[in-house]
């Protein structure tokens, strides 16, 4: 059972059932533009001839990202014939398939199809198709209305979902294997919520709160630092960019225990600017309603704990999430102050906007004096320059530990988040060196993701750390195959994809 938004949005079942005798509202199909396997050709006959012609004719020749439902007027159990084109066959893979059936149930959805059966994932090669198919279509059916109050006896859900399975394919294990990949959704659809609600909902007090109720509900331990502890700590990098604004900051820590002993944890930490105005630097108005993600990081942390915890993934896994809101307010730091940050470092704050470094510099901190991590990966909305060099279509990536990079690009891969890496070379630091200070928080507009990345490092030590900069990838401004507009959800997939190797599961 998948939940969305705090209600059931769809079921998943099973069969063994061959598709053309299957009995469903409609019937997806997977068909690629160059070759026509069993099921295109029993489904062709029985309806005489019918899908031969719509490809002679061009109407529907299997090309990606194209769908076509039909009618079968009783001629196959199904009542609705959908096919999916999955482009050429040797360029299937599973995002391929991921993509195809986010497409099928956008398609479903303009019909009002509430219940349907697929076997798409049957036109795959791959050993993962099921579960790309099963990801597609759960994601690809999100939606966040909580705050629409018009028509919603005429809102849309889908209802169940069966998945037609290959003759002698196990039910027990497709079901496994269907529940790990519902797991992993949930998390992706925490974190979309997380991010689709407003500024005025989500605040450092919320994000509290909803990682006490995911520890409690995820036997997770949670831990949140509040002002005072915050103080002793010197965390005054963290502290310096909330005090403008009435919300206090916090540092929440969660934990879980899933290798047992006292195995150094991998650590993740998220950036969790709950709005962000620039503070004193102040951004344009144009678009600074989309600033309430400035805490996307900090969701994928919280999505990937629920499902690591509930994958009961073989690993000590901590993360950690500083939070606060920039805000411009009577006791907001000003360009030209100099902070101490929780290291000992001081630095001479030159842009206020440049703010979500100065949170994680803390965090970071904090992670490698208290936990001694194994590995160490944080996400962050961190700067519009990565947006500027990758578009919407990757993460930047860097850090000191080339074989947790060449871990998380092979998992990018797999799972469709992708990440491209980007140089951190000592001769970028000359950009963040201070007059008078140890360094300041912003340098030139030049390279501006790698000297946020190259400001970081100067605050893992010796651990191996991976920087994931998703300021391009958190929001989308138009909606993908299983991709909502608006919040992606970036990251959980990724980090899971990633610790499940490490884990062994």
């Amino acid at each position: 059972m998948i939940i969305i938004n705090g209600e059931v949005s769809m079921k998943i079942e099973t069969s063994t059932e061959k598709p053309q005798e299957f009995s469903t509202s409609a019937l997806v199909i997977g068909c690629c533009e160059d070759a026509k396997d069993e099921l295109f050709a029993a489904c062709d006959t029985a309806l005489d001839g019918c899908l031969e012609r719509l490809a002679a004719s061009r109407e529907f020749n299997g090309k990606a990202n194209t769908t076509r439902l039909i009618y079968t007027l009783g001629r196959l159990p199904a009542e609705r014939l959908l096919l999916v084109g999955l482009g050429k066959k040797a360029e299937l893979d599973d995002e391929r398939l991921r993509r195809g059936a986010g497409n099928a149930v956008q398609a479903l959805r303009s019909a009002r199809v509430a219940s349907f059966a697929s076997a798409l994932h049957l036109a795959g090669t791959g050993e993962n198709a099921l579960e790309a198919v099963c990801e597609g279509t759960v994601l690809g059916s999100y939606s966040f209305d909580q705050y629409k109050t018009k028509n919603q006896d005429e809102r849309f859900s889908f209802d169940t979902m069966t998945l037609l399975l290959a003759e002698g394919s196990s039910v027990g294990d497709a079901g496994a294997r269907v529940e790990r990949t519902q797991v992993v959704c949930q998390g992706v659809s925490l974190a979309r919520d997380l991010v689709s609600h407003p500024g005025n909902v989500v605040t450092p007090g919320y994000l509290a709160e909803t990682a006490r109720e995911l520890a409690a509900r995820c036997a997770l331990t949670c831990r949140v630092l509040e002002m005072d502890e915050l103080e002793k700590l010197g965390m005054n990098a963290l502290l310096s960019v909330g005090k403008g604004s009435v919300e206090s900051p916090r540092l929440i820590v969660l934990e879980y225990h899933g290798a047992g002993g006292d195995a150094p944890p991998v650590v993740l930490v998220g950036k969790g600017i709950t709005f962000d105005s620039g503070g004193i630097s102040i951004k344009p108005g144009a678009g600074m309603e989309e600033m309430k993600t400035d805490m996307a990081g900090a969701a994928a942390v919280l999505g990937t704990l629920q499902a690591a915890s509930s994958l009961k993934l073989a690993i000590n896994l901590v993360g950690i999430i500083p939070t606060a809101e920039n805000m411009p307010g009577s006791r907001a730091f000003k360009p030209g102050d100099v902070l101490t940050s929780m290291s000992g470092t001081t630095i001479e704050i030159t842009n206020t906007d440049a703010e979500g470094r100065l949170i994680l510099c803390d965090a970071l901190n904090y992670a490698v004096t208290n936990y001694k991590p194994e590995a160490m990966i944080d996400l962050a909305t961190l700067t519009g320059a990565c947006v500027v060099a990758l578009g919407h279509e990757a993460s930047g990536m860097m850090g000191n530990d080339q074989g947790l990079i060449d871990d998380l690009k092979r998992a990018g891969e797999r799972c469709g988040e992708r990440v491209w890496e980007l140089p951190l070379w000592d001769e970028y630091g000359e950009g963040m060196k201070s007059d008078i200070a140890d360094l300041k928080n912003a340098g030139s507009r030049d390279g501006g993701s790698i000297l946020a990345a190259w400001f970081l490092k100067q605050f893992v030590g010796e651990t191996r750390w991976a920087h994931l900069d998703i300021a391009g990838t958190a929001w989308l401004d138009k909606a993908r195959p299983y991709v909502p507009k608006g919040a992606s959800g970036v990251g959980v997939r990724l980090l899971i994809e990633c610790l499940r190797s490490k884990s062994g599961r």
